[in-house]
């Protein structure tokens, strides 16, 4: 009996460290993401947010009405196509940098992400999307979740990715990257195997 084909997914990668130098580890991490995921046979799409163009949003009217800046529209576009993203961002002051709060501000406008008027529960426009967070830090990954309780990366798992409809998220925390030797090649082969796996 021939075990059943794995089916391919639309994969959105998107890389969130604020700076574009190549040689931190969540760059390295998304490369590997996007090989392990075009290895496996899934379609890929690639958005690095340190590369795009967009100012900071100030106002509610802003966010509803202002037009959409063109990195953005692509960012957009490129989330409508996947089924699955895989999210990638280094823990900034116990949170996401601010670069990545500005993005999603932007990305998640109403019409699309959000019903204009909708009731709470029913707001989301996103759903029949997947995530995957990788987080790296400074700290323990044990410390952030048990001390800190992990309460940045839930907020953005409810009251953001889970807001718009996206669902299942899964996270995988990377700690001690200060304090790494040996450890960025075993992470890297993570990273590639999640991006296979395409959950």
């Amino acid at each position: 009996m021939k075990p059943p084909m794995k089916t391919s997914r639309r994969i959105l990668i998107i890389d969130a460290h604020p700076d574009p130098d190549p040689d931190h580890l969540i760059h390295a991490l998304a490369d590997a993401s996007t090989l392990g995921a075009r290895r496996a046979g899934h379609k890929v799409r690639r958005v690095n947010v340190a590369d795009m163009t967009f100012p900071i949003l100030r106002s509610n009217r802003a966010w509803r009405d202002q037009n959409v800046p063109q990195d953005i529209r692509h960012s957009q576009d490129a989330i409508k196509w996947a089924n699955h993203l895989i999210l990638l961002y280094p823990l900034w002051l116990g949170d996401v940098p601010a670069l990545l709060k500005a993005f999603l501000e932007q990305v998640l406008r109403p019409g699309f992400a959000l019903r204009k008027e909708a009731s709470p529960g029913d707001a989301g426009l996103l759903g029949g999307r997947s995530a995957r967070l990788i987080v790296t830090m400074g700290m323990p990954a044990q410390v952030y979740r048990l001390y800190f309780g992990a309460h940045s990366l839930k907020s953005l798992e409810r009251n953001v990715l889970g807001f718009v409809g996206i669902h299942p998220i899964r996270r995988t925390l990377i700690g001690s990257v200060d304090n790494s030797a040996g450890q960025p090649e075993k992470w890297i082969k993570l990273a590639e195997k999640l991006g296979a796996a395409g959950n």
